[in-house]
């Protein structure tokens, strides 16, 4: 592998520009972003910023996308703090090491699997498992923060404890934190939905005003960070702030690691990466079809992989490709990842000179621009489409939502997985199995029960639409047991595999067995429509060799075979 990347290899002058903008403004939109699930996270301040630095810049160099914003973002960071939580007080020197060691094994995994060329397991996540999880993730997110916003402590393990303890905390709530936090969440609201539409009328450009809504939760960081530095709300009201966040560029080096830490931390880590590999590989292609770009799902893999091991290098916690930066990174004209490089750059101006800054920051506001950030995730489109065309899958959705919600991150989509396997098992051991018949003056073959078709006497033709294995081949030979039992006068039986793909050695046993029941019987066992590779394996078996002469190139030629013998007979 050429250790230059094609695009900065070929890069043009003409990209710059773009690259530049983007950069920018994708850093004005990270500050806060960074900072904010830094506390989410359970995490110091400064662990968001350090996360923001070197990730950015090794996925450049390894990543397939073109404008794929990498860094912190809010489902990574909840389950960082799902994770490390029962490990360790949030926030303590240990905490910290946890999580940098969790960034690094998660590195690890990802570039493993990269280097295995596993990058299908982009699809081992069915849509409605990783909706479902995002979906209760942003509502557990929401929840969470909601004592930040009211100023006040609250404990509960899930959703349902934490509203519970939330409302006995309400008479200590805060107003002055109130405040502050309540209308953080009611203008950056007022900006998501509004905004751009108002500012376009004032007179600019529909992407000008959409950029400018996308920077609200800077302005709101400034304005709040100014009031409470300018009257002083932290000593007299006691508005929880960010406190002093050091100043600095972060030290470089590996984690301190024990097997213990990593017994307890792989699961987590292999969860956070599949989950952020998913949800990055499908932003990073949801964009890069818009320019008619390829992503190479392996490659992502090596990218991910190399960005968690610079954040663990760096100090920093996991991350992954983020959807709003990557939309914001996108619509501001980049053009290559340089535009991340450069965001990266600005990144450590900030985080080498200008963290002082930051000290007065209140901790609500955060909180109120993590709420309206995840509420935006929560996909009532998916579950809507899910309920009206295939109700099991809704019923996956709702189940890993709410199982997120009331167990945590890892049960919930544990959950979710188990539930679309069960749902993927369950289908295909009950495939679909059709008797057909000829559509007149054809050599087609439909459904008897879906067309007007002609069928031979004594003939049982079925179609199977599944391939063939160990959870379905009795469901199969129950139904043509039935079939034969209510047509007396069947002397044959014809099996259509045009479905099939495969035929496991359960099936074939099975197979064998309705052959031999059959033939006993005075009734023929027929094969139509066999597909090559699975000729090829069924031939050198006792039951292939049986079926010479009873197998079929098409289902036109075995009614034919049926109807001659007949007519001899």
């Amino acid at each position: 592998m050429n250790p230059i990347p094609d695009w900065l290899r070929n890069y043009r002058a003409s990209w710059l520009a773009g690259d530049a903008v983007a950069g920018l403004i994708v850093t004005v939109m990270l500050i806060p972003q960074s900072l904010a699930y830094a506390l989410l996270a359970g995490l110091p301040a400064e662990v968001g910023l350090y996360a923001s630095l070197l990730p950015i810049v090794a996925y450049a160099l390894l990543g397939s996308s073109m404008t794929l914003a990498v860094g912190p973002v809010a489902v990574a960071s909840l389950m960082t703090a799902s994770a490390l939580q029962p490990l360790a007080a949030a926030g303590s020197v240990q905490y910290v090491q946890l999580a940098v060691l969790l960034s690094l094994l998660s590195g690890v995994m990802l570039l493993a699997f990269g280097l295995l060329r596993l990058g299908f397991l982009a699809h081992f996540l069915s849509h409605p498992v990783i909706s479902g999880f995002i979906t209760g993730s942003a509502v557990l997110i929401a929840v969470g923060q909601l004592k930040h916003l009211l100023g006040v402590k609250v404990q509960g393990e899930n959703v349902f404890q934490t509203l519970s303890s939330l409302a006995h905390a309400l008479p200590q709530t805060k107003p002055a934190v109130l405040a502050l936090g309540g209308f953080s969440v009611l203008f950056l609201w007022f900006a998501r939905k509004y905004l751009a539409k108002l500012l376009v009328r004032t007179g600019l450009t529909a992407k000008a005003a959409d950029m400018a809504a996308k920077l609200a939760p800077m302005l709101v960081v400034i304005v709040s960070t100014a009031i409470v530095s300018l009257w002083g709300l932290d000593r007299s009201q006691g508005v929880p702030v960010v406190g002093t966040v050091p100043q600095g560029l972060p030290a470089l080096g590996l984690p301190a690691w024990d097997l213990s830490s990593v017994q307890a931390l792989w699961l987590p880590a292999l969860l956070i990466s599949l989950v952020g590999f998913v949800e990055s590989v499908s932003v990073a292609q949801s964009l890069a079809l818009k320019r008619q770009q390829r992503i190479e799902p392996n490659r992502e893999l090596l990218g991910l992989g190399a960005a968690n091991l610079a954040s663990a290098m760096s100090g920093g916690f996991p991350v992954t490709g983020g959807f709003a930066r990557s939309v914001v990174n996108f619509a501001a004209g980049a053009n290559t990842p340089l535009a991340g490089v450069i965001s990266a750059a600005l990144m450590a101006l900030v985080v080498a000179f200008f963290t002082g800054w930051f000290h007065a920051l209140p901790q609500a506001v955060l909180a109120a621009t993590i709420i309206v950030a995840v509420t935006g995730l929560i996909d009532w489109d998916t579950l809507r489409e899910a309920w009206h065309y295939d109700k099991a899958d809704a019923l996956s959705l709702i189940a890993t939502a709410l199982g997120v919600m009331a167990l945590g991150v890892e049960a919930g989509i544990l959950l979710g997985v188990a539930l679309s396997l069960g749902t993927l098992v369950w289908r295909s051991s009950h495939p679909h199995m059709a008797v057909v018949g000829r559509v007149p003056g054809t050599e087609h073959f439909r459904n008897v029960d879906r067309h007007q078709v002609v069928t031979e006497p004594g003939l049982v033709a079925v179609r199977v639409d599944e391939s063939l294995y160990f959870a379905n081949a009795s469901v199969l030979q129950d139904r043509i047991e039935a079939l034969v039992h209510a047509n007396p006068a069947a002397r044959h039986v014809l099996l259509v595999c045009s479905a099939v793909n495969q035929i496991d050695t359960t099936a074939l046993g099975v197979l064998g067995d309705l052959e031999r029941s059959l033939r006993e019987r005075g009734i023929r066992f027929l094969l139509a429509e066999v597909k090559g590779p699975v000729m090829d394996r069924l031939q050198d078996t006792d039951f292939g060799r049986r079926m010479q002469g009873q197998v079929f190139l098409s289902t036109h030629e075995a009614f034919a075979d049926v109807a001659q013998r007949q007519q001899v007979g």
